[in-house]
């Protein structure tokens, strides 16, 4: 019976948020092909090991495995009425393949047990999903590259503990989000070196049910683990930006009945690593939003609001944090599984990893694409920027204007002390009064401003104008910016242009 997908719950991770070839590499039918493919290695592996597995069985399981579409919906369904009477998803997809393969029937999964099956398929999935995760931090990068070579030279406002601080540009803040970015991408690339397959053995890990196959011949043990494995590797891992090479030692040296539990705490921890960096920059501009310095990309007829019609909200930022942070949040239930496999493993990882690890793609996948859509169409508005910052720069202003005094002969102590009781008064009249910072003008008026050295004001000698120049303030920002993106972004962008170019563009899918 068809269900209307308006009847029953579907998750907003696949209707609103995720792309379509990341649903794709966590799909049913791309799991069940991966299963398949596995089998037929391994049954190939077999054969040529002179193992009891025939030429014509390989060859009618390879014509099955490798058509064009893979499995086909009557043979999912086929599986599905197995498992509803086996309750065991793995053999019921070993009896759905022998029945599109009866020659080979009796030789598919031998030697295996069912996480020899599910932890490499698993394992190739999550290679390829993360790979798909490092592209579009690739075209993060790029984008928000763009944005911080444009801006470097405009001089911004800085905030710490969100209280005006020393001026930097708008593009050294963007290269600060790069920067970040640049270390997770770092991080999740050396991780995956340590992603390896299971291998091929069997029900507590010791491959007893191989020795037995190949008369306990280690080498045959040792060729038919690894490589299985290498094979594999080299086939599934369909690698676009990663530096992964993989390889026969990718297979891990000791298993139980899975691999070990603990690897997906790192693939969790370094998604939400990425999360984290992801929430940080779309709080950055939610931030810079309301102070009117940024905009996130407003489409012309879209609402920000039900009922009140002048809102701008930055709605896509909004919806990165909340799906950051539901990523970041994923993580205790790897720390959670791993702990608990008894001995030699429990099922109670099963059901917990058929939601935690593709829900965390998923959900970072979609952050990213929002991530991709505000970057590549962020708004400055400079007029603003530069109104909150000469606000501002009068304070900051103020220790060059103690140290111009001090080398015109006055006395230090003395100017801080009269530029201290000004700048408190003219924060006061802000604050309290709602007046513009007058901070200079009562300087200027101060007839204290006076150089007993000089005998005279020295307000008039001091250049005004130039102690107000805000670029006289924002340090090396324009430099640290480019030289980061000269040597360490654009190389690599250089070399991922092509991939990241087959990525295309993407926004909000609603």
């Amino acid at each position: 019976m068809t269900v209307n997908p308006y009847d029953t719950y579907t998750s907003p991770l696949a209707t609103r948020n995720a792309s379509e070839e990341m649903l794709r590499l966590w799909s049913a039918r791309h799991k069940f092909n991966t299963w398949r493919r596995i089998w037929l290695a391994v049954a190939e592996a077999q054969h040529e090991m002179g193992l009891p597995v025939s030429k014509e069985q390989v060859e009618e399981l390879r014509a099955v495995v490798n058509r064009p579409g893979g499995i086909t919906d009557e043979e999912i369904r086929n599986a599905e009425k197995y498992e509803r009477e086996l309750r065991h998803d793995v053999m019921a997809h070993v009896h759905a393949l022998g029945d599109s393969c009866p020659k080979a029937k009796g030789i598919i999964h031998l030697g295996m047990t069912s996480q020899d099956v599910v932890c490499n398929a698993d394992v190739a999935v999550i290679w390829n999903a993360a790979d798909l995760v490092l592209g579009k931090l690739w075209r993060v990068l790029s984008d928000l590259s763009d944005f911080a070579l444009k801006w470097r030279s405009c001089p911004t406002l800085g905030y710490t503990h969100y209280q005006p601080a020393q001026p930097v540009t708008v593009g050294r803040r963007a290269a600060t989000w790069m920067y970040d970015l640049y270390q997770v991408n770092w991080r999740l690339n050396h991780m995956l070196d340590h992603v390896w397959m299971k291998g091929i053995k069997g029900a507590t890990g010791t491959q007893a049910a191989t020795v037995a196959l190949v008369n306990g011949n280690e080498g045959a043990l040792a060729r038919l683990d690894q490589g299985v494995g290498s094979h594999l590797g080299y086939s599934l891992a369909q690698t676009r930006f990663t530096d992964l090479e993989v390889a026969s030692d990718h297979v891990h040296d000791l298993a139980t009945q899975t691999y070990p539990r603990v690897i997906d705490t790192f693939i969790l921890a370094d998604l939400a690593s990425v999360g984290a960096v992801l929430h940080k920059i779309a709080t950055d501009i939610r931030l810079l939003c309301n102070r009117k310095e940024l905009d996130e990309p407003f489409e012309d007829k879209q609402i920000g609001s039900s009922a009140m019609p002048y809102k701008r909200n930055p709605m896509r930022c909004e919806r990165i944090c909340g799906l950051a942070r539901f990523v970041m949040n994923l993580v205790g239930n790897a720390y959670d599984t791993a702990a608990t496999q008894w001995l030699e493993r429990t099922l109670d990882d099963s059901s917990n990893r058929r939601l935690s690890l593709p829900e965390a793609f998923l959900a970072l996948d979609g952050a990213l694409d929002l991530m991709h859509n505000v970057a590549s169409g962020l708004i400055v508005h400079e007029a603003m920027v530069k109104k909150n910052l000469m606000a501002e720069l009068p304070f900051m202003a103020t220790e060059n204007i103690m140290m111009e005094c001090v080398k015109l002969g006055g006395d230090r102590q003395h100017y801080h002390e009269l530029i201290r009781q000004h700048a408190q008064a003219a924060g006061l009249r802000v604050k309290q009064e709602g007046l513009d910072n007058d901070l200079l003008d009562r300087l200027k008026n101060d007839k204290n401003f006076w150089s007993t050295k000089r005998g005279g004001p020295l307000s008039a000698e001091l250049n005004w104008d130039g102690l107000m120049d805000p670029m006289k303030y924002v340090g090396r920002s324009v430099e640290q910016a480019e030289r980061f993106i000269k040597e360490v972004v654009e190389p690599l962008r250089e070399q991922y242009k092509d991939a990241i170019a087959k990525l295309g563009t993407s926004g909000p899918k609603v």
